[in-house]
């Protein structure tokens, strides 16, 4: 965008500069725990301020770094980093975040040391992933993200913490060993009994000689260990457990940004280097997707716990960035991308608002909380904005990224001759309105509630400034990539149509 001058190393930093930070915040103890929190948005502040920097560059290329750690013995893993218009969105998203959830949490006082160094270490992590150009450092930043999640719900969460930390560690740990496998498939196989090289260039290069089975079995494993972490129906009964008890940053983090970790490498592995296998299982992505969908938006009426019924509302949509992936066309994937980088906003003005809602009322339950609005206008004005913009009310970013995907599954459905396949999209939106709509009716107006007890009624307070600033901030940026969408989509446009080329 702009020819800015090139900064050494920068890829590096943005994830040395969150480990330096995390280092640090732990060790503040004692006198120190007050400080932490303070460290964490000063590093995650400067973190924040060189993504911009890279996002505004010129040319993403320049910035790619290759050093060697293993060369022997047929085969070769290097610290690879590379940044295109598939990973910048999540690598200025993941920056975002962590600034805001740091702020967000500002008045955290039980073990701050602890709470902020591990939001630093899954910011580690984070980044590791959406830059990492080798296999090898993928999978190992992949696994070092489940670390500091799984003791960010066992030490900060709810009552059940224990229960869904275990159960977050186990579905998602298990789904990236099957995912490992098919990472040595494609390794092994592009080396062809030359050196096994691990970056993502030499697979790529390799992956011309793939025949037609391998990358149909091969995508099968990776696609599996991906669908997990979306999470796909039926792989997704870990999500709503992880959300219910997970503190408020830490379920802002997992939703906005760690479940693009699958969608990412659906895109990133398995229709780069597997692209005759994305067509031949491209019937079952869409069947996959379309039931994730429905029944997401469908078990969001079911649900009486605001934040439950968010965690389901993250199944639906993530099914329709899986969807506009399985249109296998260039508006489909580049709309897929958006609807990530959209959710991942949307949500974490979502999460934040049903964290607060224990936080001030001392519940998260629907019907107990009906007539609060006129108590704390603030806070209701933001869960309103929130809900309208996941719902896709025109002039916010969601509206976006799901019409993009449906015009997309529209040609997909029309050219295969099954036109009434758009009904399960037109479902799944009437469902969305439906229950935000009878959500934010039940929770906020109407008749005041009096099933809440008299001392909470009488230390009911609004939002304080800490935490407006953090929503003020993610609401902002809602609308401003709502009304100016191609501020996104001129970034990721180059990446989905040298993509589709290919496929």
């Amino acid at each position: 965008m702009f020819d800015l001058p090139e900064i050494p190393y920068l890829l590096t930093l943005l994830i040395a500069i969150p480990l330096i930070g995390a280092i640090t915040t732990l060790f503040m103890g004692g006198e120190k725990q007050k400080h932490a929190r303070m460290t964490s948005i000063a590093f995650s502040a400067v973190t924040l301020v060189l993504a911009v920097y890279l996002m505004l560059s010129n040319d993403y290329g320049a910035y790619a770094e290759s050093h060697t750690w293993i060369d022997t013995a047929g085969l070769k893993m290097s610290y690879m980093l590379a940044v295109d218009g598939l990973s910048i969105l999540m690598v200025f998203l993941t920056a975002l975040l962590l600034l805001v959830v740091s702020v967000f949490t500002f008045e955290q006082h039980d073990k701050p040391n602890y709470f902020f160094a591990l939001l630093l270490a899954m910011e580690v992590g984070l980044m590791g992933v959406y830059l990492a150009a080798d296999y090898f450092l993928f999978y190992i930043m992949w696994e070092v993200v489940l670390i500091p999640m799984y003791f960010m719900i066992s030490w900060f969460g709810g009552p059940r913490r224990h229960y869904a930390a275990i159960k977050f560690f186990i579905y998602t740990h298990v789904a990236s060993l099957v995912m490992l496998i098919g990472i040595f498939a494609i390794v092994f196989q592009a080396a062809a009994g030359g050196v096994a090289d691990f970056s993502f260039a030499a697979v790529l290069a390799g992956s011309a000689a793939f025949s037609g089975v391998f990358q149909s079995l091969a995508f099968g494993l990776l696609f599996f260990g991906f669908a997990v972490k979306m999470p796909i129906v039926p792989f997704h009964t870990w999500l709503p457990d992880a959300h219910t008890e997970a503190p408020t940053a830490g379920s802002v983090l997992l939703a906005a940004v760690m479940l693009k970790m699958g969608s990412y490498g659906i895109i990133r592995v398995c229709l780069e280097v597997l692209p005759d296998g994305a067509v031949s299982w491209q019937a079952i992505m869409v069947v996959v997707a379309l039931v994730a969908i429905v029944y997401g938006a469908y078990a969001c009426i079911a649900q009486n716990d605001l934040k439950k019924m968010v965690a389901f509302s993250s199944v639906s949509h993530m099914g329709m960035v899986l969807l506009g992936i399985a249109c296998l066309s260039e508006i489909g994937v580049m709309f897929a991308i958006f609807q990530m980088f959209a959710h991942g906003l949307i949500t974490a003005v979502l999460f934040m608002t049903c964290g607060l809602a224990h936080d001030l009322y001392d519940t998260r339950e629907i019907p107990l909380l009906g007539g609060l609005a006129a108590k704390t206008p603030i806070y209701a004005t933001f869960m309103m904005f929130g809900f309208l913009a996941s719902l896709g009310l025109p002039g916010l970013v969601g509206f976006w990224g799901e019409f993009g995907v449906i015009f997309g599954f529209y040609e997909y459905a029309l050219s295969i001759n099954m036109i009434w396949l758009i009904v399960f999209c037109l479902l799944s939106l009437l469902l969305t309105a439906g229950y935000y709509l009878w959500a934010i009716q039940r929770s906020m107006f109407g008749r005041l509630t009096t099933k809440l007890s008299d001392k909470v009624m009488s230390r009911i307070r609004d939002i304080n400034k800490a935490e407006g600033i953090a929503m003020g901030i993610m609401c902002l940026m809602i609308a401003v990539f709502g009304l100016w969408p191609d501020l996104a989509l001129s970034i990721i446009s180059p990446y989905s149509s040298a993509l589709i080329g290919v496929i």
